[in-house]
C-alpha cells in the first residue's frame, strides 16, 4: 500500500511539474508573439510572469531586454542582457542584443567587444561585421572603419548600408570627391535609401546646386518622411530656387513634426521677414529667444522687425543688447539712432550717430578698436557668431545622417520601412482600429448584437490594426481576465458562462495569449456551435500561432489549414460579410494560392467598396502573381482610401519597372 501511494504521489508530482512547464512554455510563446506584434508592454508582463517563477531561464531575460530596447529603456535592456549572458554565455544573439543597447548608450568600445564575442560564435553574420564598423566610425577610428567596410563590401556586395557608411566616413574626413563616388554606388545598389538621398542633398547645398539639393531631399522625404531636418534643408534649397511658398510649407511641416525645432523657427522667421510677414516673423524669433535669450542674431532680426512694425521702444531694447555685445556694429548703432529720432529722443540719437562717425574716422586713420581675448572667447562660445550675417540661413554644425546599425530585432515603433507584407486579418479586440489618418468605424451585425445585448465588461471592436496598449492598460486586461475567470467559476448558468468565455478569449487575444483564447473558444463551441464570431476569432488565433511557427522556422501549414476551415464555417452562417471574405483571401494569399485569394478579395470589395485593406492586399497579390499593372492600380486605390503606405510600395515597383 505504501509503495502504491508513493507511485501515485510521484505520478501526481510529475504531472503537475509537466503542466507547470507547459504553462511556462506557453507564457514565453505568448510573450514572443506580443513582441512580434510590437506590443512590448504586454510582452514584458508575460516575461515578468515567467521570471517570477523561473529566474534561471535565460530566454525571458533576453526577450524582456529586447522589449526594453524597443521602448528606449537602454539601461534596463543592458541589465537584462547581462543576466541572460550570465545564464548562457554561448549564444551569439545575446552579445549582439547587448551591443545594440550599448550603441544607444554611446558605449561604442564595449559594443565592439560584444561584437567580437558574437563573431567568435557566428563569424559569417554580416550584420555583426557592419555594426562593429559602425561603432568604429563613431569612435573616429576612420582607418579601421575603412578597412572593415572594404572587407564587407568585397564579401557581401549587396549590403547597402556598408556603402552609405563608407560615404559618411569620407565626408567626415572632408574628402567630398571620394564620398560622392561612394554615394553613387550606394544609390545604385539601393535607390530607396533615404539617408543616402539626404547626404546627396547636403552635398548639393554645399556646392550651391539648389536643384540637385531640392530633388534629393524630396527623395529622402519620400523614403523617410519623419526626418525633420530633411524638410528644413529642402526649404533652404527652395528659397534659393525662389520657390518661397513651398519653402514655407516645408518649414511649417518641420515645426509641426518638432514644435521645439530651433533652426526651423529661426529660418522660417527669416523667410517670413523676407516675405513681409513681419508680425509672424516676430513670433518665430520670440520662440528662438525664449530658449536662447542671448542669441544675438535672433535679437537683431527681431529688433529690425519691431522697428518696421512701429514698436520703437522694444526695438531699441533689442538693438541695445546687440550693441552692448558688439560696440563697433555700425549698422546697429544707426538703426537705434533712427528709432531714437522717431521717438523724439534727439540727444541719444546724436550720441549714436557721433559714435559711428568717430569709428569711421578712426578706421580711415588706421585706428580701430580691437576685441579683447575675453570677447573673442565669448564669440567663439556663441558658435562662430558674425553679427553682420544676421540675415543668413542657419544650418546644423554637424548633421551626420549615418545609416542605422543593422538590427534583426528592430520593431515598427521608429523609422518603419514599408515592407511587402499583407495587411493582417480582422479580429475581435478590446482595442479600436488604428489606421493612421483614417478613421474607420466597422459595423458587423453579430458584433453589434453582442455588444448591445450581452453587455460585455468592455466594448469589443473589429480590427486588423489594434492600437498598442500601455502598462496601465496591460494590468487592467490581466485583472479583467482574473475577474472574468472568477465570474465563470461562480456562474450556474451555462449560457452566461458561454458569454463570459467569449469575453475572456478576447482579453487573451488582446494580450496575445492565443493558446488560452483557443481553449476558451473551444469550450464555447461545445455549448453553441453556430456562433459566427467564435469561429472567426478562433480562426484568427490559429493564424497568429501559424505566423509564430513560421517565424520560428517550424511547419505552419496545419494551423493555417485549421484557420481556413474555421473561416469557411463562419462564412457558411453569413456569406455577405466582407471581412470574412477578406480574411479567407488573406489566408489564401499567405499560402500563395493567389487565384483563390483574388476571388475572395474581389468579393470583399464588392460587398464593401471602401475596404482599403482589401485593395492593398489585392495589389500585392497581383504583383506577386506577376501582374504589376493591376497591382499598382489596386495599390493606388488603397492609397486613395487612406492607406498611404501603398504609395511607397507603388513607387518602388514603378521605379523597378522603369529601371
Amino acid at each position: 500500500m505504501l509503495y502504491r501511494n508513493l507511485i501515485v504521489y510521484v505520478c501526481l508530482f510529475l504531472s503537475l511539474t509537466s503542466k507547470a512547464q507547459y504553462n511556462i512554455d506557453r507564457l514565453i510563446i505568448s510573450g514572443q508573439i506580443a513582441y512580434n506584434n510590437h506590443d512590448y508592454v504586454v510582452a514584458i508582463q508575460h516575461f515578468n510572469n515567467v521570471l517570477s517563477g523561473k529566474p534561471y531561464l535565460y530566454e525571458p531575460w533576453f526577450y524582456r531586454g529586447l522589449c526594453k530596447l524597443q521602448l528606449e529603456d537602454y539601461v534596463g535592456a543592458e541589465n537584462d542582457f547581462n543576466e541572460a549572458i550570465k545564464l548562457n554565455p554561448y549564444v551569439h544573439e545575446l552579445f549582439s542584443a547587448r551591443a545594440e543597447s550599448l550603441i544607444r548608450l554611446h558605449k561604442y568600445e564595449e559594443a565592439i567587444a560584444d561584437y567580437d564575442k558574437a563573431l567568435k560564435f557566428s563569424p559569417d553574420e554580416r550584420g555583426y561585421w557592419y555594426n562593429r564598423a559602425y561603432c568604429r566610425f563613431f569612435m573616429k577610428d576612420y582607418q579601421k572603419t575603412h578597412e572593415e567596410l572594404e572587407y564587407i563590401v568585397k564579401r557581401w556586395p549587396n549590403l547597402n548600408n556598408a556603402y552609405s557608411l563608407q560615404t559618411e566616413v569620407y565626408l567626415s574626413e572632408n574628402d567630398t570627391a571620394t564620398a560622392s563616388k561612394w554615394l553613387d554606388k550606394t544609390l545604385e545598389h539601393n535607390p530607396y535609401d533615404g539617408n543616402s538621398w539626404s547626404i546627396r542633398g547636403r552635398l548639393g547645398l554645399q556646392q550651391k546646386n539648389w536643384s540637385v539639393a531640392d530633388s534629393s531631399f524630396s527623395n529622402a522625404i519620400h523614403y523617410q518622411p519623419r526626418v525633420v531636418n530633411n524638410y528644413m534643408y529642402r526649404a533652404m534649397a527652395r528659397v534659393n530656387l525662389n520657390k518661397l511658398r513651398q519653402a514655407m510649407e516645408d518649414y511649417d511641416k518641420a515645426i509641426d513634426m518638432d514644435p521645439n525645432n530651433f533652426l526651423s523657427h529661426y529660418n522660417r522667421g527669416l523667410l517670413r521677414q523676407q516675405l513681409g510677414d513681419d508680425n509672424r516673423a516676430i513670433d518665430d524669433f520670440n520662440f528662438v529667444l525664449k530658449y536662447e535669450p542671448n542669441n544675438i542674431l535672433a535679437l537683431y532680426n527681431r529688433a529690425i522687425l519691431l522697428d518696421q512694425t512701429g514698436n520703437y521702444r522694444a526695438a531699441i531694447e533689442d538693438y541695445s543688447v546687440v550693441i552692448a555685445k558688439f560696440p563697433n556694429f555700425w549698422t546697429g548703432l544707426m538703426n537705434r539712432a533712427a528709432c531714437y529720432r522717431k521717438l523724439g529722443m534727439t540727444a541719444k540719437a546724436e550720441m549714436d550717430e557721433f559714435r559711428v562717425l568717430k569709428a569711421r574716422l578712426d578706421k580711415q586713420q588706421g585706428i580701430q578698436q580691437r576685441w579683447s581675448k575675453s570677447k573673442l572667447r565669448e564669440v567663439r562660445k556663441m558658435s562662430d557668431v558674425d553679427v553682420e550675417k544676421y540675415d543668413q540661413w542657419v544650418v546644423v554644425d554637424e548633421d551626420v545622417v549615418t545609416p542605422q546599425y543593422n538590427s534583426e530585432y528592430r520593431g515598427a515603433i521608429q523609422n518603419r520601412v514599408v515592407e511587402n507584407v499583407f495587411m493582417p486579418l480582422f479580429s475581435l479586440s478590446y482595442m479600436p482600429y488604428v489606421g493612421g489618418v483614417r478613421t474607420l468605424q466597422i459595423v458587423v451585425p453579430e458584433l453589434e448584437d453582442f455588444n448591445h445585448n450581452k453587455k460585455p465588461i468592455r466594448k469589443i471592436y473589429l480590427t486588423c490594426k489594434p492600437s498598442p496598449i500601455n502598462e496601465k492598460m496591460t494590468k487592467s486586461f490581466f485583472n479583467s481576465i482574473d475577474s472574468i475567470s472568477a465570474s465563470i467559476s461562480a456562474s450556474h448558468d451555462i449560457h452566461t458562462a458561454a458569454d463570459l468565455l467569449i469575453q475572456r478569449a478576447v482579453a487573451h487575444v488582446t494580450t496575445h495569449y492565443y493558446s488560452e483564447a483557443i481553449n476558451d473558444l473551444n469550450d464555447y463551441l461545445r455549448i453553441d456551435s453556430t456562433n459566427v464570431l467564435v469561429y472567426w476569432e478562433r480562426a484568427y488565433c490559429h493564424a497568429m500561432m501559424s505566423e509564430y511557427a513560421s517565424n520560428q522556422g517550424t511547419d505552419s501549414k496545419m494551423r493555417l489549414s485549421v484557420s481556413l476551415d474555421d473561416l469557411k464555417q463562419a462564412l457558411s452562417f453569413n456569406n455577405e460579410n466582407a471581412y470574412l471574405h477578406y480574411n479567407i483571401a488573406t489566408v489564401y494569399a499567405i499560402q500563395k494560392e493567389y487565384h483563390s485569394a483574388i476571388d475572395h478579395y474581389r468579393k470583399a470589395i464588392q460587398l464593401n467598396a471602401n475596404l482599403a485593406e482589401a485593395y492593398y492586399n489585392l495589389g500585392l497579390v497581383h504583383i506577386f502573381n506577376n501582374d504589376r499593372k493591376e497591382g499598382i492600380k489596386d495599390l493606388s486605390k488603397a492609397g486613395e482610401l487612406g492607406l498611404y503606405d501603398a504609395y511607397s510600395i507603388m513607387k518602388r515597383y514603378t521605379s523597378e519597372k522603369e529601371k
